[in-house]
Formats: structure tokens, C-alpha cells, sequence
């Protein structure tokens, strides 16, 4: 499963570093495929959220590849990284996806 930053978010920004895959952006904050990574729809996307922190399931691995854990739930003080419910992946399909990301 991707992962998704909820209403619980303080917007203290701890976890937008520790995302390998820049899936991570700031209320409001545009964002596109090209960042950390190689792939390029040459599309500039609307924000997720407008109110906190979110994350582009598009582009989250869960760290699969990179670390043990997600790093963005490891660092939140609030706990408000959790399972998104309509993005169900398997390690497998998590790992395919980095490689995809990273072009490997």
C-alpha cells in the first residue's frame, strides 16, 4: 500500500526529507513525476491537499528497496502516516515500482 499523511498533520515538514522517492510534498505545492525520480509525464499535477503535508501514492514505495521501514512514519511525531485504504500494494508490486521510479 502507498502511504497517506491524514488530518492528524502538524505540518512540521519532519517527514518531506526522509522520502527517497519525493513522494512527499506541501500543502498546496504542485507536484510532478520528475521530482526524485526518472520518469517525466511532463505534467505539472494540482496539490493532493491544501491543508497538510501529502503524499503521491503514484510515487510511494513505503521505502520498499531503500529501508526496513518508512522513514516518513518512523520521524512523524503524530503518528499521522497510515495505510491509504485505496492504494493496496504488495511488497512485490512496491519493489517493481521503485525500479520503475529509479529506472533500474
Amino acid at each position: 500500500m502507498a502511504l497517506l499523511i491524514n488530518e492528524d498533520c502538524i505540518n512540521c515538514g519532519a517527514c518531506i526529507s526522509e522520502c527517497p522517492n519525493t513522494a512527499i510534498y506541501e500543502p498546496g505545492e504542485p507536484w510532478t513525476m520528475a521530482d526524485g525520480t526518472c520518469l517525466d509525464d511532463g505534467n505539472e499535477h494540482d496539490p493532493i491537499s491544501d491543508d497538510f503535508y501529502y503524499i503521491v501514492p503514484d510515487k510511494c514505495t513505503e521505502c520498499k528497496g531503500f529501508y526496513d521501514e518508512p522513514q516518513c512514519v518512523a520521524v512523524c511525531p503524530v503518528d499521522a502516516i497510515v495505510q491509504h485504504p485505496e492504494h493496496e500494494e504488495s511488497e512485490d508490486e512496491l519493489l517493481a515500482k521503485k525500479a520503475k521510479l529509479h529506472c533500474e
